[in-house]
Formats: C-alpha cells, sequence, structure tokens
C-alpha cells in the first residue's frame, strides 16, 4: 500500500528540528541508550534518532513508508555513527524475517498506524527471544480534561492534518495487550511548558517479551 502524505511530510521535518531543540533530542538519546546488536527502527521519519545510536549496534534497518521522509532520512545516513540500511515499508508488514531484531524501535509512529494491534503484532514477530521493544510516542492522557480534548480532536481536524495521527490512543495498554511486559515507563508532557495540547502527554519506555 502507497503511502504518501507530502504536506505534512514538509512540515514535520521541519517541525521534528524545533522539537530537538526543545528537548526531544535528549529523549532520543534514552529511547536507544544501551542498545546492542540489529536493530529495526519502525517509522524512522526523517532519522533524527540515527545519530544518536550507540557503537555496540551494529546495524539499523530504518523502515519509513512516506518517500519524502524516506529521502530526508537517506539524507541523514551519513551522519549516522552505526551502519544504517533505509528501506520501503509499512509498521504492518515489516521487510524482516522472523526472529531477526535485537531490538525493535518505536518513535513516534504507533499514533498513525491503521492498527496498533497489528503492528505490534508484527514487531513481535521480528524481534528475536530476549529481544527489547523501544518505544517514545504520545498517548491518551491521564486527566479527564485533557482526554475530553484529545477525543475532540480526534474526532475532527486532527488526523487529517497530521496524516492519520490520533492523540487518544492507549499505546501502553496496546503494547501489553500484545505479549510484552514493559519493564521501564517514563511519563512526562512535552513541551514541557505551556498549555498542553492534545499530543502533550508522552511516554518513553522499554518492553520484553515473557
Amino acid at each position: 500500500m502507497a503511502v504518501s502524505h507530502p504536506i505534512f511530510a514538509r512540515v514535520f521535518a521541519r517541525a521534528s528540528v524545533a522539537m530537538d531543540r526543545a528537548g526531544a533530542a535528549a529523549h532520543r538519546r534514552r529511547l536507544v541508550a544501551g542498545l546492542r546488536g540489529r536493530v529495526v527502527e519502525v517509522g524512522a521519519g526523517n532519522g533524527r534518532n540515527l545519530r544518536h545510536y550507540p557503537s555496540t549496534v551494529t546495524g539499523v534497518l530504518a523502515v519509513e513508508p512516506e518517500p519524502r521522509l524516506r529521502a530526508v532520512l537517506r539524507a541523514a545516513v551519513p551522519d549516522a555513527p552505526v551502519p544504517v540500511t533505509v528501506a520501503a515499508g509499512l509498521a504492518e508488514a515489516l521487510p524482516v524475517a522472523d526472529a531477526s531484531a535485537d531490538a525493535v524501535v518505536l518513535s513516534l509512529v504507533l499514533c498513525s498506524v491503521p492498527d496498533q494491534a497489528v503492528a505490534l503484532r508484527e514487531a513481535r514477530r521480528v524481534l528475536r527471544p530476549g529481544g527489547q521493544l523501544r518505544f517514545y510516542e504520545h498517548v491518551v492522557a491521564e486527566t479527564p480534561g485533557l482526554r475530553r480534548v484529545q477525543r475532540a480532536a480526534d474526532a475532527t481536524l486532527w488526523p487529517l492534518c497530521c496524516a492519520g495521527c490520533h492523540t487518544a490512543r492507549d499505546t501502553v495498554a496496546a503494547i501489553r495487550a500484545a505479549g510484552f511486559t514493559v519493564v521501564e515507563l517514563d511519563r512526562f508532557r512535552f513541551p514541557p511548558t505551556g498549555i498542553p495540547g492534545p499530543a502533550a502527554p508522552h511516554v518513553l519506555g522499554t518492553a520484553v517479551l515473557p
């Protein structure tokens, strides 16, 4: 299935730079810290995570379905400290063999996949026994007021303007429902100051297969 969001791709490429300056770069570093071996990054976007991979990673397969973002992703590869291969592909159908990845990285992608359960089953399929799922996502709010704002946003223009993104998804529950055990979890607001918008609640964590 072709995926094309040209306007969003251009906006996201610029916005992610501003996000990193506002503190997202530190979250990206934490996301991949300590990883080893072969990594599959799903929905790698414009490659803002690549520069943060530790030298213990032997290779990253960066999967991105959107062609314009994928072109920017390829341009980021020379600055990565580890070998990176860029591939077209969907979260629901990764071009990866069974049990071949030491880690799967999901970064601001589970908000926009059509079916979280299918995407997470695919992540589980490609992970080797003992592998890790690392995730950095914006999620449903813990407070009723902001949850109402999120539901209203998701029912109106937010998904249309943001390439299918939904703000009110309980992504941590979906990860657990897919059979993973969440072993590390940090909840925080991003950006950390100002009035929280629908996408402000974030999580960063690690899950493993029991």
